[in-house]
């Protein structure tokens, strides 16, 4: 009835919202962050068997710079928290934050004055990962699941609206426990 059945074969039709999510969700570049056990699993994702070039991902980066999803992989200390702040803030918006393994998710079994107890005290996670450590299948889960979310998130201002009032302060732990 529209102008769909005028155009010629081949022709697609689609809005720049989806256009640009669509292009987001298929070039993302991770930051290298691991930290402990996990990042073995996250390496083995970025190899040949499990190949994350298939979703875009092939280039793990070393520059946050150039980076757009940072994975989070192990137990996060208190010493490396402002580290891990300050690599995000370094990255250019729009970025994504994967919590990968239940250590960075909530602590783990590191119930301690030494280990954040998840990395949303220091930046807030888009995506969590649960397991210990988790196999790189489910890493390949959660990135897909991300994909859909990238998919469906707003531009410009509703998405400036939507983000509005969602910084996480960092304090420091020489402040924090009165040294």
């Amino acid at each position: 009835m529209g102008i769909e059945e005028k155009l010629p074969d081949g022709v697609l039709l689609a809005s720049v919202e989806k256009l640009v999510n669509w292009t987001r969700k298929s070039s993302l570049w991770p930051a290298t962050f691991g930290l402990a056990c996990c990042a073995i699993e996250m390496m083995t994702f970025g190899a040949p068997r499990f190949d994350s070039a298939r979703f875009g991902m092939e280039v793990f980066r070393a520059s946050p710079r150039q980076a757009d999803l940072m994975i989070v992989a192990g137990r996060l200390s208190q010493k490396m928290a402002p580290v891990l702040r300050q690599i995000y803030d370094q990255m250019a918006e729009p970025k994504w934050v994967l919590a990968m393994g239940v250590c960075a998710s909530s602590g783990g079994m590191f119930n301690n004055y030494a280990i954040v107890q998840g990395v949303d005290h220091v930046v807030p996670v888009d995506m969590y990962l649960p397991g210990c450590p988790p196999r790189p299948e489910m890493l390949i889960d959660a990135v897909l699941k991300l994909h859909h979310k990238i998919m469906n998130e707003p531009l410009g201002p509703k998405r400036a609206a939507r983000l509005d009032g969602q910084h996480v302060e960092l304090v420091p732990s020489s402040y924090k426990y009165g040294r």
